[in-house]
């Protein structure tokens, strides 16, 4: 009887100062407040790879653990906080390529300076006059349904003679794959070379290609698809380590791709706010959806979750002449220097969020503004430019309003 009632005064307190607790946590973030997350229609199973890719994404590197010895980030999570945008402080520097020849260091420590080292190592210098860019590194979400097109899709919009006529030509980055990639069925064989379409110059393939050189280049990761640490510039190549290679698993990388594969599309917010409706209007009118194509479909996949899905990305994945104040100097495989891949536009308005407070857009996060991006355009985008900057101030917030809600 004693032992009843003691638990039911336990009880009597606790419940109270549960309900009272939950008053100074936070409510959970609004699904479409945030870019983690996984697509809908995953299998238990699925889920759970899903969710060890998660924790792979997001492992912390040390030197015990095959860290380095040169670096640019600990973990991939690092560089793409929440699934977002990176900031100026995780900004790649790729060099040693200044034309379509290829790349002149990749034997002295191109394609990426690892700028960070472990204890007893030094942090790898800029060789002298090299040609060089800075990528800041971009958001991860609904990269699965890009994946998931066919080169036939984005072939379609490609238009390298500008045969219409609209000054947009649009071609794709050909690139000579890595030894471990296996073309599927829907890639096409361009003399050796394969459609790229991920990175800042769509210089990866595909996901794992992405994924592999991450763990090399950017935290110095060893696997059984890139066995040989980076090289350093006057260094010793490869700089030796202390931990054995592979230092990260087959399994495990390929958890990583799955997890990519599978993260959520960003959501739209404010869908029904009329500055947003009426500022999308103005970007098709002003024949931004050219190359920032709004909408796409996937044809059959291997996970159902993303088979015969309809999808907002605004991007053609194609390269695109962006002017003289986009020309870096640096190329990519067939990429030239003022060439970049047409960046997606969804989830711009949450870039913030893992940012600090304030956007640092384009490819090397020198804008601070969407109005400071789109000045910028040049190239094929200098009329759509010239057509945005001719619109009233209320036309801009709207216009600026409606990529924020993507």
């Amino acid at each position: 009887m004693k032992n009843g009632l003691l638990i039911v005064v336990i009880i009597g307190f606790t419940i109270p100062l549960l309900i009272s607790c939950e008053k100074f946590f936070p409510p959970a973030p609004a699904d479409d407040e945030v870019l983690d997350g996984f697509v809908e229609g995953l299998s238990s199973e699925q889920q759970a790879q899903f969710l060890a890719g998660d924790v792979a994404f997001n492992s912390v590197f040390t030197a015990e653990t095959g860290l380095g010895p040169s670096f640019v980030a600990t973990s991939c999570g690092s560089c793409h906080p929440g699934d977002g945008k990176g900031h100026p402080f995780t900004t790649l520097i790729r060099f040693g390529q200044g034309d379509t020849t290829g790349n002149s260091y990749l034997d002295n420590g191109g394609p990426q300076l690892q700028n960070r080292a472990i204890p007893a190592h030094s942090p790898e210098q800029l060789p002298p006059g090299v040609p060089f860019a800075k990528f800041t590194p971009p958001a991860n979400t609904g990269l699965g349904f890009l994946a998931a097109l066919t080169d036939a899709q984005i072939l379609a919009n490609a238009d390298p003679n500008d045969v219409n006529g609209d000054g947009i030509s649009g071609i794709p980055n050909y690139l000579t794959p890595p030894s471990y990639f296996q073309p599927q069925s829907y890639q096409q064989n361009f003399g050796g070379k394969y459609i790229g379409r991920f990175g800042k110059k769509a210089a990866a393939i595909t996901l794992l290609h992405q994924t592999v050189n991450a763990y090399v280049q950017d935290i110095g990761v060893t696997s059984e698809f890139a066995m040989s640490e980076p090289s350093i510039y006057n260094g010793t190549n490869p700089t030796p380590d202390n931990v054995p290679d592979p230092e990260v698993d087959g399994a495990t990388v390929q958890n990583v791709v799955f997890y990519l594969r599978t993260l959520k599309a960003p959501i739209q917010r404010s869908p029904d706010n009329a500055d947003a409706i009426a500022g999308k209007q103005l970007f098709l009118n002003a024949n931004c959806g050219k190359c920032h194509i709004p909408q796409w479909t996937t044809p059959q996949s291997d996970i159902a979750a993303l088979s015969n899905k309809t999808f907002y990305p605004y991007t053609d994945l194609l390269l695109h002449d962006m002017g003289s104040e986009l020309d870096d100097g640096y190329t990519e495989g067939s990429a030239k220097t003022s060439e970049w891949r047409t960046p997606p536009l969804w989830g711009i308005g949450l870039a913030k969020n893992s940012q600090g407070g304030q956007y640092f857009l384009l490819h090397d996060g020198r804008a601070i503004t969407i109005h400071d991006a789109i000045m910028v355009h040049g190239g094929e985008a200098a009329n759509s430019k010239n057509q945005y900057k001719q619109l009233s101030e209320t036309d801009k917030q709207r216009l600026i309003k409606f990529l924020e809600t993507r």
